[in-house]
């Protein structure tokens, strides 16, 4: 981006944020997704005139609006430069501050609102997650052996892709400075906001999104954590160089799925797209998406008898900070030739 883009971006995102509305507006933003009404409650405002603020600042490119259902949510934007520099801008706003200590006192009693009325879905289908986690090792041994591979950190973005219940943000909140989870399950994500909202989780956040196409620029994550989602997709190998295409030089992925089994009830049952992968074929994956392969954890089940059990697979990855020694000779000797 050249200087002059960079002033005109600077000058349009600091005349867009120049009114006390839109800045409060904007620090509700950039720690969660909310819709008009939510900012209605919050802000003491009518629905025109929070419309009016939120289209002026969706023009500007500070904010981004998606719909899930017939609802339409907004956040900051993570992708434009407008977005970026407004989350520099929001770091220099006092905490502290009596409107915005408000603000955030009534965005939190929204969240529990929210919260009340998701609880009934997940009791509805707990049973199907209870049955599925018999069929392997203690979800624990799992998330001590993610928190493990991955690393301290700290992350400055992690993404969960595809974060289901929220429960990996949970997990490594202490790991990172911003987490982000995407899914496209509207329920899902109703849920994860609700258990968010509800404990000491203020630098995590969910958002719909789709993980063939994420709402991120280049090399802006620092993790990236893909956690019992690929045997849902169609095209995973897609979906991992997608989630590669984000990832910063030095940035870890870590894959967590089922290894190839035979559960054939899982494919109506539950939606599975694939029966497992071979720990040889994410290797690939990550490989073809541009990506170094660390090292790979087997954790397998004792099998009951006459029962078949589910190993899971966790699979780490590196982007490299600088490209291969010997794709770089190979690049110089083809244009010298």
């Amino acid at each position: 981006m050249t200087k002059a883009l960079q002033t005109q971006v600077l000058v349009t995102a600091l005349k867009a944020a120049a009114e006390p509305t839109r800045l409060r507006i904007l620090l509700l933003l950039s720690s969660s997704e909310l819709n008009v009404k939510d900012l209605t409650q919050i802000l003491g405002q009518s629905q025109p005139r929070i419309s009016r603020h939120l289209k002026l600042l969706s023009e500007a490119g500070l904010v981004e609006r998606f719909r899930e259902g017939s609802w339409v949510f907004f956040h900051v934007s993570d992708r434009s430069d407008g977005g970026q520099l407004t989350r520099r801008l929001l770091e220099t706003v006092a905490a502290d501050d009596p409107v915005v200590r408000r603000d955030r006192e009534r965005a939190d009693a929204v969240k529990r609102d929210r919260e009340q009325a998701v609880q009934g879905y997940f009791q509805k289908h707990a049973a199907d997650w209870d049955r599925i986690r018999a069929l392997h090792i203690p979800e624990k041994s799992v998330e001590d052996a993610m928190l493990e591979l991955l690393g301290a950190g700290p992350f400055k973005l992690l993404l969960d892709l595809g974060t289901g219940t929220g429960r990996i943000l949970e997990l490594l909140s202490g790991r990172f400075e911003r987490g982000v989870g995407l899914d496209v399950n509207q329920s899902m994500l109703a849920y994860a906001r609700s258990k968010l909202a509800s404990g000491a989780f203020g630098n995590a956040q969910v958002r719909h999104g789709d993980l063939y196409n994420l709402p991120f620029a280049d090399g802006v994550a620092d993790a990236i954590v893909m956690h019992q989602v690929l045997h849902f997709l169609a095209e995973p190998a897609a979906a991992i160089t997608e989630a590669a295409r984000v990832l910063a030089p030095g940035g870890r992925m870590m894959i967590v799925d089922f290894a190839p089994h035979d559960l054939e009830f899982l494919r109506d049952a539950h939606a599975h797209e694939r029966l497992g992968f071979a720990p040889a074929q994410i290797q690939q994956w990550f490989e073809d998406a541009g990506l170094r392969f660390l090292t790979l954890r087997e954790m397998r089940p004792v099998a009951s008898e006459g029962e078949q059990k589910l190993t899971v697979c966790l699979s780490l990855a590196v982007r490299p900070i600088m490209p291969d020694l010997d794709l770089l000779k190979s690049e110089i000797f083809e244009e010298v030739r």
